[in-house]
C-alpha cells in the first residue's frame, strides 16, 4: 500500500482573492519594498477614490435631471447601514456574554481550589 496521500488545497472562487494589486502591495511590504507598495497603494487608492466620485456625480445627476428625491436613496441607504450596525452590536454583546460566563466559571474552579 504505497499509496501517496493527495493534499487536498481548499477552492477558493476568484471573486474572494483580493485583487492582484492588492496581493502585489502586501508581498512587496513583506519583501520590505516599502516605496513598490507604497506606490501600488496609491494606485488603489486614487482608482477607488476615482469610482466613489464618480458614483457621486451619477446620484447629483439622477437627482438634477431625472428629479429623483435624495432623501429617498439616502434613508435606504442609511437604514441598510444602521441595521447592521445594529445586527454587529448584538453579536458583539452575545460574545461578551459568553466570555464573561466563562471567565466567571474559570474563576469559580479557582475559588474550589
Amino acid at each position: 500500500m504505497s499509496e501517496e496521500a493527495e493534499v487536498m488545497e481548499p477552492e477558493v472562487a476568484e471573486n474572494e482573492l483580493p485583487p492582484v494589486e492588492i496581493r502585489d502591495m502586501i508581498q512587496h511590504a513583506m519583501d520590505n519594498e516599502f516605496s513598490k507598495a507604497n506606490d501600488i497603494f496609491g494606485n488603489v487608492m486614487t482608482v477607488k477614490l476615482n469610482d466613489l466620485l464618480d458614483q457621486e456625480q451619477i446620484r447629483l445627476a439622477d437627482q438634477i435631471y431625472n428629479g429623483v428625491d435624495p432623501d429617498e436613496e439616502d434613508d435606504d441607504d442609511l437604514e441598510d447601514d444602521q441595521l447592521e450596525l445594529d445586527l454587529e452590536a448584538e453579536d458583539e454583546l452575545e460574545s461578551d456574554d459568553e466570555e464573561d460566563s466563562e471567565d466567571d466559571e474559570a474563576e469559580d474552579e479557582d475559588d474550589e481550589i
